[in-house]
């Protein structure tokens, strides 16, 4: 039986077509897949994002856990401002990737990945020390994220808080958004302006279609996974179990900001990476485009002279760029711009090139 998200009634009203996502029943698309990507990149979006998974870290040692469980300096965070983090084993390898909340002292909201809900909630359990209180609160959160560049827009009537004071990486807790409590975070995984906002289960089908209903005059589309993956892998925001896993460190996959080996606290992996930060590692995370006609998937093998260096870890047609583009983990010796390399397209070697990424940036 597939899990299904406290929208799950709605979806047919809206026309979504679901599909099987890691055990969840989810809507690849609502109208269509580049329909739904230009809207967010041009108007707004809204997904359901309720698979995701929510844990509370509470008590007077929470922030020695997390700082020992963390790659980046959770110390550095103030109240009502949000991170960017990862979590990783002795051996440098990427447990998974998730945002930190600080809602006080001692009080935080850790969002981790849907798919690793119950492998994430287990390894923090099995390292959870002193006072420190950890509870899996998943099932009691909804989270919808609007996004796109009138996201502030849209959302702005349906409450009284001014959300231009909520920063980039910054939350409001306990706003007021449609007559629901929610917490309203300026955050997203589209490359977009826009917001993240966590309600209780119950209430977030008053909330989508509140949002909904505020945004039909600016166009305001219910979007899928399709377009999400589109719209982050465009921006080059990682997506476990491609960009990231268990044998790819944040350091091979680009993510170095976010692992802060300067802490003075030992971390889960921090020798490993502290040494690839320092010497380099033997391969990389690259931007490819097609100059073959062809289209780079995930898992297809990269080539040099014959040779495979790497494999792509995820790759479409770009919608924005119209272009075959890709991302791929392949040999730092052959990560330079412009390197010719050549993409294996079903039996096909086809020419591809490094190029820069991110693919898209929007205009602040």
């Amino acid at each position: 039986m597939l899990k299904r998200t406290p929208l799950f009634s709605l979806y047919a009203q809206y026309g979504a077509k679901t599909i099987d996502f890691g055990g969840w029943e989810l809507p690849v698309q609502f109208s269509s897949i580049k329909e739904e990507h230009e809207a967010v990149r041009t108007r707004a979006g809204l997904f359901d994002v309720s698979h995701m998974g929510e844990f509370e870290v509470k008590g007077k040692d929470s922030l020695s856990f997390l700082q020992k469980m963390m790659t980046n300096d959770v110390e550095k965070l103030t109240n009502g401002r949000a991170q960017y983090t990862l979590m990783c084993d002795e051996d440098g390898g990427t447990v998974d990737d998730l945002l930190i909340y600080k809602k006080a002292d001692g009080h935080y909201l850790l969002v981790v990945n849907a798919a690793n809900i119950e492998k994430d909630f287990a390894w923090l359990k099995a390292h959870v020390f002193g006072d420190v209180e950890l509870v899996n609160i998943s099932n009691d959160i909804a989270q919808l994220a609007l996004q796109g560049p009138l996201a502030e827009k849209v959302l702005q009537p349906l409450t009284t808080t001014d959300l231009s004071g909520i920063k980039f990486f910054a939350f409001s807790d306990d706003v007021d958004v449609a007559g629901v409590k929610t917490l309203v975070s300026r955050t997203g995984y589209t490359g977009e302006d826009g917001f993240e906002l966590y309600c209780r289960a119950g209430d977030a089908q008053t909330l989508w279609r509140a949002i909904l209903e505020a945004g039909k005059e600016e166009g305001v589309l219910p979007c899928g996974l399709g377009a999400r993956d589109t719209l982050r892998f465009e921006a080059c925001l990682p997506l476990y179990g491609q960009e990231l896993a268990k044998d790819i460190t944040p350091i091979e996959a680009g993510l170095g900001f976010a692992v802060k080996t300067n802490k003075d606290v030992d971390f889960f992996g921090k020798e490993v990476l502290k040494k690839q930060k320092e010497e380099g590692t033997t391969r990389k995370l690259v931007g490819i485009e097609m100059m073959d006609k062809g289209i780079p998937r995930h898992g297809y093998a990269v080539y040099v002279n014959g040779e495979q260096v790497g494999v792509v870890t995820t790759g479409t047609q770009s919608p924005t760029l119209k272009k075959n583009i890709g991302l791929a983990l392949i040999q730092t010796e052959f990560t330079i711009l412009d390197t010719e390399v050549e993409v294996d397209i079903r039996g096909k070697r086809l020419k591809a090139k490094v190029v820069a990424t991110p693919f898209y940036k929007r205009t602040k």
